[in-house]
């Protein structure tokens, strides 16, 4: 009888009475495939999507525990597992410059029910079910794993922050290119709130440094050190004086006891 094959990693089952004299050479493969499968490592440089193959009776890269993926495709790009009727586990280290997807081949990828995304520079564990054009490949560990963002000096979002009714707390500024948008309180305590978009919340609040490029708006906006908008900086002195500031240059103050103080002419009762 003909030989057959391992389901999920190819390894040859000779047909009793078969390969006379020459089965020590698939042997000898077979307990390549095996090595391979245990702590093989495979490097894939990748152009675009990619198969990740099993073959029978031959190592293969679909074989490997470890997969290494190189290249720089320039856009994000499938991994795509075949045959799909095999179970696998796969260590996936994305080193491309895109999105990798790992998904079963010909199934079409939907990222969290039936395929994983490993963004760039990241490791994922993955694994299959083998259930064919319905196979699904998930990510493992993902609920026994707490997350160190300490260590990590560049971490990155794949998605949007969900708070969960919790609150992101601690010393340091916040800068960011766009808009902070609230529907309740921004408050930064000791440190600087800087955007080069507009701030808007019930109740604006910095001990230190409030700047933006565009609209700070709130019932309350306060900042015990300096609040800047656009051109315009509005900060108080050691006397609690209220001093404004355009273009780095003061224009004028106003006393805790209401006396105004200009640089040029004061005007009023006319229109603004």
């Amino acid at each position: 009888m003909p030989s057959t094959y391992t389901s999920n990693t190819g390894i040859e089952k000779p047909g009793s009475g078969e390969q006379s004299g020459t089965w020590g050479t698939t042997t000898n493969t077979n307990f390549d495939i095996i090595d391979e499968a245990l702590h093989g490592q495979a490097s894939i440089a990748i152009s675009g999507d990619t198969d990740l193959v099993t073959n029978d009776g031959t190592t293969s890269n679909g074989v490997n525990s470890v997969i290494l993926l190189t290249g720089t495709p320039g856009s994000a790009f499938e991994l795509r597992i075949t045959p799909t009727d095999q179970e696998k586990h796969f260590t996936i280290k994305n080193d491309t410059n895109a999105i990798c997807t790992v998904v079963y081949k010909g199934v079409t990828a939907v990222v969290g029910t039936n395929a994983v995304s490993i963004p760039v520079s990241k490791t994922k564990s993955v694994s299959g079910d083998g259930a064919g054009a319905s196979g699904v490949v998930t990510e493992l560990l993902t609920n026994d794993i707490n997350t160190n963002v300490v260590a990590d000096l560049t971490p990155q979002l794949g998605g949007n922050l969900d708070l969960n009714t919790h609150n992101i707390t601690g010393t340091g500024n916040v800068n960011i290119t766009g808009t902070i948008t609230s529907t309740g309180a921004i408050s930064s305590g000791a440190s600087n709130i800087t955007t080069t978009g507009t701030v808007s919340a019930g109740t604006v609040t910095a001990s230190a440094n409030i700047t933006a490029s565009g609209t700070v708006a709130g019932a309350n906006v306060s900042g015990s050190s300096t609040v800047t908008v656009g051109g315009w900086t509005f900060s108080v002195d050691g006397s609690n004086n209220l001093v404004f500031t355009y273009g780095g240059n003061t224009v004028a103050k106003i006393a805790t006891n209401g006396a105004i103080t200009s640089e040029n002419d004061i005007t009023a009762f006319g229109s603004v």
